[in-house]
């Protein structure tokens, strides 16, 4: 989701444990909360990377951030789930309401081959199989918390066997950060391993 407007982050390069390069951010500063979020389709059907619906997701946050506003700081779409961290306004925690827009503005739009036979819970509410109904949502405590959880989402299609590179996945923050000069271009090339308290699958 490149042409979405991401907010900038400050980085700089530091030694890593193993003499690696790694991130060290600074997050933005603010009241605001900032939240890493995993969102899965319904029964984890693999459509969401469809030339199509990337366009069509891509509208829905368009028209979501303009009514609603809140800033993308690191995002990958996979085929059947999307990672992101968001930074909301000052004292705004409603990320509920973008998330209920964001799907909701998807599936009217997309066809019928996303949605699923809906079960009769669905049915009695009128409501359409393309998401799940929860999704898993933590809030960013530090710097640190804010790092692992940006590297996650990058390397997120490296882990599940994708490409061999996250700079070789095209529906990621990724790039937008290497022309930055967050990453290297090569980052993430290699086997990474991340804390089982990091991320959400």
């Amino acid at each position: 989701m490149r042409n979405v407007a991401f907010r900038r982050l400050n980085a700089t390069y530091g030694e890593g444990a193993q003499g690696g390069t790694q991130m060290r951010y600074r997050r933005p500063q603010g009241k605001g909360g900032t939240f890493f979020f995993t969102v899965v389709t319904h029964d984890r059907r693999p459509f969401l990377c469809e030339p199509k619906n990337i366009e069509l997701l891509r509208e829905s946050f368009r028209k979501v951030m303009a009514a609603h506003p809140f800033s993308i700081e690191a995002i990958v779409i996979m085929p059947d789930h999307i990672h992101a961290l968001w930074t909301l306004a000052a004292e705004d925690v409603d990320f509920s309401r973008r998330w209920s827009l964001i799907k909701s503005g998807f599936t009217r739009g997309c066809d019928d081959a996303c949605k699923a036979l809906p079960d009769p819970s669905r049915m009695a509410r009128k409501q359409q199989a393309v998401w799940q109904h929860r999704f898993w949502e933590h809030q960013i405590r530090d710097d640190t918390d804010f790092a692992r959880h940006a590297d996650y989402i990058h390397y997120n299609p490296v882990k599940h066997g994708y490409v061999k590179a996250p700079v070789d996945w095209p529906y990621s923050s990724f790039h937008r950060f290497v022309r930055e000069g967050k990453y290297p271009a090569n980052w993430g090339s290699t086997i990474m391993e991340f804390d089982p308290a990091v991320g959400k699958e």
